[in-house]
């Protein structure tokens, strides 16, 4: 407890300071939690480059708002909260305009013409391919969520924040949290068990749809975004770790919830405005 503490004191003064327009210290809060905002958008809005979009909208709005922090959270909770409350109603993504569901996603699985498709995969190794579409269309099947569902998931199954935290950033009670958390949690392992091959003991084998994943555009092999991307070191996620207290025992089974390094874009993005004179716009007078 001492340690949080002192840990917030620290995060506390660097807020200070970047409220009065010390851009060393507004780089450091915004790159201390720039890796956890692409990550929570890059699982809530299912694509890379919808996701850096986000993360670049959710930093701004971070930076804009500074002075109205008011420090009686930690400032990672204060930080989720932004970001979710701009995830949760997005609707500039692909998945907007093209939703999806459990029973399409299972059709799909089942139905899928496989045979007959030439080899599509341009030299690219296969099992790097079949590793590609694995993380992606594990990281898409979210989108068969509501969005709310979504968050909830992500952040008691990625982020392992706490009931009591996570309700605080979705404004519904710790109790509300878990049981929420436990029914759809449950829903998606039931799903790949029955379906996947890989996270279940479904028939669904990626090294056997990488041509027909290819053909239906939803495998790139000259664009693998989760071969590039750098996993979030761990000190960084246990930033906005609290001890999620174990709810059904089914953590094993989503292994595919890895967080991600942002993007360089993202990373950019932060320096060219820390160097833009709309840095003063968020200072104290």
């Amino acid at each position: 407890m001492e340690n949080n503490t002192n840990k917030n004191e620290l995060i506390f003064a660097l807020v200070d300071r970047a409220a009065a327009g010390d851009k060393a210290a507004m780089e450091e809060l915004l790159t201390g939690v720039q890796g956890q905002v692409f990550s929570l958008s890059l699982r809530m809005l299912g694509t890379f480059p919808d996701a850096e979009d986000a993360a670049q909208d959710i930093l701004l709005k971070v930076m804009t708002s500074l002075p109205s922090f008011r420090k009686e959270c930690a400032f990672s909770t204060w930080v989720f909260r932004i970001a979710v409350n701009t995830l949760i109603p997005c609707k500039k993504h692909m998945f907007a305009q093209r939703p999806l569901s459990f029973d399409f996603y299972a059709a799909d699985i089942v139905n899928a013409p496989l045979d007959g498709i030439p080899d599509m995969t341009q030299g690219v190794e296969k099992e790097l391919l079949a590793e590609e579409l694995k993380l992606s269309c594990t990281n898409v099947m979210l989108q068969c969520l509501d969005a709310e569902s979504r968050c909830i998931f992500i952040l008691g199954t990625m982020f392992g924040i706490d009931s009591r935290i996570a309700g605080e950033i979705l404004g519904i009670t710790a109790d509300s949290y878990r049981q929420r958390l436990s029914r759809i949690r449950r829903k998606m392992a039931d799903f790949l068990s029955d379906y996947c091959g890989e996270y279940g003991s479904g028939k669904c084998r990626c090294k056997n749809r990488l041509n027909y994943a290819i053909k239906s555009h939803r495998l790139d092999p000259a664009h693998l975004d989760f071969a590039n991307a750098s996993e979030l070191p761990m000190e960084k996620m246990l930033e906005c770790k609290n001890a999620m207290e174990e709810i059904d025992g089914l953590s094993a089974q989503f292994a595919f919830c890895k967080a991600y390094e942002s993007p360089e874009r993202t990373r950019r993005f932060i320096q060219e405005f820390l160097q833009s004179s709309v840095l003063s716009s968020v200072t104290e007078p």
